[in-house]
C-alpha cells in the first residue's frame, strides 16, 4: 500500500512542535488572563449564513470549507471566530453582564493557497471586549498585542503595530466624492494596497472602475503619514495606549484597513518590521456585527493572532526557546525482568506523591536507559538492582551534576521532591 500523506496545508505536530505550540498557548493565556479575559470556546462547524451575514465575499466564496450536511443545510468549517463570538453573544446578551472579556485558542480553516505563513489549517487566538464603546478599550486590546509581543521576547524594534481608524477612512473617501455604497469596495482595494506591486494595484483599481482624479487622491491620501491628527479616535487612542506602556509598539499607518467588512473603527495590525511576512496579527472595533447576527446592538472591540505567522517572527528572531519534549521529572530504570513489577511499584509510588515519573518499558543496558533520560532532559534517574533491593535502598542519580546517592527505599519520595523543588 503506497504511503498516505497528510492533507493539503495541514500540520503534524511531533512532540517538539508540540511543546512549542503548548508553550505559545501557555504565553497566550498568561497574558489574557493577566488582563480579567475569560476564556470560551465555540463550535469548529457553523452554518455558512453567519459569515454570508458580514464576513465578505472573498472569504465565504474563495476561502471557507463549505459543504451541505445530510439535511441539506449549508455548512462551513469556521474560517474565523469573530461571527462565531456575536452569534454566542447574541444568543445571550441580556443576561451576560458587560464589559464581556473572552478568549479562545483554538482551530480555523480556509481553503488557501499553502505557503510560508499561511497553511489551510491553523490555530488562532481571538480576545475581545464587548459592551463598552471607548478609546481606553481600543487601546487596551493593542496593549494586549504588546504585551504578549513582551512575553515571547518580541520587542518593538522587531514588531511594529499599525494603527488605522475606518472612520477617518470614511471622512477621507467622503472627501474624496466616494458614495458610501462604494466604500467596501474601496475598502477591499486599500487592503491590497501592501500585497501588490505598484503596477498591480494601479491594473486591479482600473479594473474595478477607479479613474484617474480618484487613483490620484487614494494615492495621496495614503501616502499622508499625519492625517491620524485630524482623527478624534485616533488621537485619544495613542494617549490612552501612552497611559498603557505600549505606544513605543504602535505607529500610525493609512494603508491598515483590513479586508473584513464588519470593521466600524480603530483597526490594526502587526507586523514584523524586517517585512518579511504577513500581518502577525489583526483587528479592531466592530460595533454592528452582535446586531447583523440577530442580537442587540453591541459595542465591540478585538483581534485575532494566527500561530504560524508569529511562529516565523519568532524563529526569526530567534526567541523559541529549546523545551523539553519529555514531561517526566523522573526515570525509573528497569534492571531485569526479574525485578520488573518491583520497577513499576516504585513508579506508581512516585506518581502518588503528585511527581511524573516514566518507567523504562525494557531491561535494557544502565547506559542505554541513561542515554534515554539525557535525551529527553529527564532531570533525575532512579536506579534499583539487586544489591539496592536486599538493602532495601534504591540510587538516586542526578542527570545534569552527574550525583548520585543511595536513599532507602521509604524515604525515595521525600528525597525526589527534595530534589525537583530546589
Amino acid at each position: 500500500m503506497p504511503e498516505i500523506s497528510s492533507v493539503k496545508g495541514t500540520r503534524d505536530f511531533y512532540p517538539k512542535e508540540m511543546a512549542i505550540r503548548n508553550w505559545l498557548v501557555g504565553k497566550v493565556r498568561a497574558v489574557s488572563e493577566s488582563f480579567g479575559y475569560q476564556e470560551y470556546e465555540g463550535p469548529y462547524l457553523e452554518r455558512l449564513e453567519l459569515y454570508a451575514a458580514k464576513s465578505g465575499e472573498e472569504l465565504v466564496k474563495e476561502q471557507s470549507y463549505v459543504f451541505p450536511d445530510r439535511n441539506g443545510d449549508m455548512l462551513a468549517l469556521r474560517p474565523e471566530l469573530t461571527p462565531t463570538l456575536a452569534r454566542m453573544i447574541a444568543a445571550r446578551v441580556k443576561s451576560l453582564p458587560t464589559p464581556i472579556r473572552w478568549w479562545s485558542y483554538g482551530p480555523c480553516w480556509r481553503y488557501e493557497k499553502p505557503q510560508k505563513g499561511r497553511t489551510r489549517e491553523f490555530f488562532q487566538w481571538n480576545i475581545d471586549l464587548l459592551g463598552i464603546e471607548s478609546p481606553g478599550v481600543d487601546a487596551e486590546l493593542a496593549a494586549i498585542a504588546a504585551s504578549f509581543f513582551r512575553s515571547v521576547g518580541l520587542s518593538s524594534e522587531t514588531v511594529r503595530i499599525l494603527v488605522n481608524s475606518r472612520k477617518l477612512v470614511d471622512r477621507q473617501l467622503a472627501g474624496l466624492g466616494v458614495p458610501a455604497a462604494r466604500r467596501i469596495e474601496i475598502y477591499h482595494l486599500i487592503d491590497r494596497k501592501e500585497k501588490l506591486t505598484a503596477t498591480d494595484w494601479d491594473a486591479y483599481a482600473k479594473e474595478m472602475g477607479v479613474d484617474d482624479d480618484l487613483l490620484h487622491g487614494l494615492k495621496t491620501m495614503l501616502a499622508d503619514r499625519e492625517a491620524f491628527r485630524n482623527s478624534p479616535d485616533l488621537a485619544a487612542f495613542f494617549d490612552c495606549a501612552q497611559a498603557l506602556g505600549v505606544a513605543n509598539y504602535l505607529a500610525y499607518e493609512p494603508t491598515i484597513i483590513r479586508g473584513l467588512d464588519y470593521y466600524t473603527g480603530v483597526v490594526f495590525e502587526a507586523r514584523d518590521a524586517s517585512g518579511a511576512h504577513r500581518a502577525i496579527l489583526g483587528g479592531g472595533r466592530y460595533d454592528n456585527l452582535v446586531a447583523d447576527v440577530g442580537g442587540d446592538p453591541l459595542p465591540a472591540m478585538g483581534f485575532a493572532m494566527g500561530d504560524v505567522v508569529v511562529g516565523l517572527v519568532m524563529e526569526q528572531a530567534g526567541v523559541i526557546p529549546d523545551l523539553r519534549t519529555g514531561p517526566a521529572d523522573v526515570l525509573v530504570t528497569n534492571f531485569d525482568a526479574d525485578l520488573e513489577q518491583q520497577g513499576l511499584r516504585l513508579a506508581n509510588d512516585i506518581r502518588q506523591a503528585g511527581l511524573k515519573a516514566e518507567w523504562y518499558p525494557e531491561s535494557a543496558r544502565m547506559g542505554k536507559q541513561l542515554k534515554y533520560a539525557d535525551r529527553f532532559n529527564i532531570p533525575v534517574v532512579v536506579i534499583q538492582g539487586p544489591e539496592e533491593v536486599e538493602a532495601g535502598s534504591v540510587t538516586v542519580k542526578e542527570m545534569q551534576s552527574g550525583e548520585q546517592q543511595t536513599v532507602p527505599t521509604g524515604q525515595l519520595v521525600e528525597h525526589l521532591q527534595r530534589l525537583l523543588s530546589g
